[in-house]
């Protein structure tokens, strides 16, 4: 019999993961709030692939032995250990098709995580901005290791697609500016007997841009072009499990789709004759808003606005329908950096919670943003939504591990608590206004609209008879974005912005929608099982205190609760 006296258990396995994994990402160490990553940024590189894959082969060897060890089957390191497995064979699968060769994206990718990951730095002493400076000269080696990994994608016909390059050429356009750029306006901030200082490190930040643009624009575009767009079942199932973590039926999951876009539009209507009698859609009577509703003037006006929405929110459900610590009623409404994409998103706290959860809204170049677009998307991003479970998670993550609690992360879990959340306020009467509430209808529609879209351009689908747009043609991207557009209240750049997300992170936009049915599932059988006795606060609490769970444990956990 093997020796499993010093064995570590699944947890300390995971968390020995944690450290390990940092230190070859310091990014995700500056998200956890990891000080001695501050100066660092990762290898980008094929070598420094490799070394991400074989840490997550080794650990999973680890985590074969720790199985054995007595101890091991109860039920806080079986679910560690069912995590950890997941997210990294999920990984691995990903790695081995040598996808991250062909990592080009308006939103998720080396580049943009080097640009992101300033934003979160502690700026408070000039010891702080020393350490930006310090990263800002290693932004040249990050770029070139992955413009390396690029290269290698191009020489074994693994190209990333068309229309995702010529995005970001736009976007390191934008970025590169003049006058120092994006990385010169932000080391403006800094201290006066550091600006010479940080205006170097700003300008050899700035001058990787323009390397990585002129590469991009002069060998990469020319060497893909004509790419496909579109990915395809195999590589489609690989990412679904990646970002979902579940086999998902994809035939099954775009026909709920299509039913959910049936379901929603009736709602849509009846809340647009309230607004736009005789409306021939509900976004005729958004548009209608867009010009006579409610809105808020101004950009800083905007971000007060909120966060007084999130703190009202916060002291209305504390205590009713949830149960906060004081650390995580905490959380910040931000402005993000120009230049990324349209959507809006959410930074958890560190592990220590110096640096709160933040919301972040991007302006797009606009001061007047109309409400009903506003509220139901900052009960997502924020409360009760994304801020709610991650910030729980870093709160309770001594009794979970710290992979569960941070990297180990499961997308389709997270947005589909996002949006089981905007549900929630609707059901919890917050959304009794006609404006507010057909816009929480039609933010439900835009991930309904991702669902069919999504599945249906990669796969190449048959679009329905039963549907009104097209039917029997088969999925086209710019039949997707043509059916965005006109299923949508948001403006033609953000749609656009939408559809590049689409095709650069396939099988991502789609677990807003299956993780909402996965977390209503979990609550109807839970509730079911308790009958009169279910007590939402103590189920909510519950669920959010579980770490992270892909689609195939989720509702299986949430009904036990």
């Amino acid at each position: 019999m093997p020796n499993t006296t010093n064995t570590p258990l699944p947890r300390q396995v995971a968390d020995s993961y944690v450290e390990a994994f940092t230190r070859l990402d310091p990014i995700t160490g500056t998200y956890l709030g990891i000080p001695e990553c501050g100066p660092k940024l990762p290898d980008f590189s094929p070598a420094g692939q490799r070394a991400l894959a074989d840490l997550a082969r080794t650990t999973l060897e680890e985590l074969a032995e720790a199985e054995a060890r007595p101890g091991a089957d109860g039920e806080a390191e079986r679910r560690c250990a069912r995590l950890l497995r997941e997210r990294l064979t999920a990984e691995l699968a990903v790695h081995d098709a040598g996808e991250h060769l062909r990592t080009v994206s308006n939103i998720h990718s080396p580049l943009h995580s080097v640009r992101e990951v300033f934003a979160l730095m502690p700026v408070e002493t000039g010891d702080d901005w020393s350490v930006i400076a310090q990263r800002l000269r290693a932004v040249p080696a990050a770029l070139d290791g992955y413009r390396a990994s690029l290269a290698e994608g191009m020489d074994r016909g693994l190209p990333g697609g068309p229309r995702q390059v010529a995005t970001v050429l736009g976007q390191l356009e934008q970025w590169i500016g003049t006058d120092g750029g994006w990385f010169g306006e932000f080391t403006a901030a800094g201290p006066k007997e550091l600006q010479e200082e940080l205006t170097e490190a700003a300008a050899v930040a700035t001058g990787a841009l323009a390397v990585l643009r002129d590469w991009l624009r002069d060998v990469y575009a020319p060497a893909v072009e004509g790419a496909p767009e579109v990915v395809g079942r195999e590589r489609y199932a690989r990412w679904s499990r990646y970002w979902n973590g579940t086999d998902l039926d994809l035939d099954e999951a775009y026909a709920y789709g299509w039913a959910e876009y049936h379901r929603l539009l009736g709602e849509m209507r009846k809340e647009a004759e309230k607004i736009l009698p005789g409306a021939r859609t509900p976004w005729e009577a958004l548009a209608h808003l867009d010009v006579h509703g409610a809105h808020i003037e101004g950009v800083e006006e905007t971000r007060v606005w909120l966060q007084e929405l999130m703190d009202e929110a916060i002291e209305a459900l504390d205590g009713t329908h949830f149960e906060l610590a004081e650390r995580v009623r905490r959380v910040e409404s931000r402005i993000a950096p120009p230049g990324g994409a349209a959507a809006p998103y959410y930074s958890q706290p560190s592990e220590d919670f110096s640096r709160p959860g933040r919301t972040w809204l991007p302006t797009m170049g606009e001061t007047r943003f109309p409400v009903y677009d506003l509220v139901s998307t900052w009960y997502h991003e924020g409360v009760p939504g994304h801020h709610l479970q991650l910030a729980q998670w870093v709160h309770v993550a001594d009794r979970l591990s710290r992979y569960q609690a941070t990297i180990g992360i499961v997308s389709a879990n997270c947005e589909g608590w996002a949006l089981y959340a905007e549900r929630l306020m609707d059901e919890l009467g917050f959304l009794t206004d006609p404006e507010r509430r057909l816009g929480y209808l039609d933010a439900q529609m835009m991930r309904a609209t991702r669902v069919i879209i999504d599945i249906g351009m990669h796969l190449e689908l048959e679009i329905p008879e039963h549907s009104p747009f097209h039917p029997g043609e088969r999925w086209t991207p710019e039949l997707a974005q043509e059916f965005f557009g006109l299923h949508s209240g948001r403006p033609a750049d953000f749609v656009e912005s939408e559809l590049v997300r689409y095709l650069g992170m396939p099988a991502q936009a789609i677990g807003y929608k299956l993780g909402e049915r996965a977390w209503l599932k979990g609550r109807e059988a839970a509730r079911a099982a308790h009958g009169e006795a279910f007590d939402a606060k103590s189920w909510h609490m519950a669920a959010l205190s579980q770490g992270s769970l892909g689609l195939d444990d989720l509702v299986a956990e949430l009904s036990a609760l």
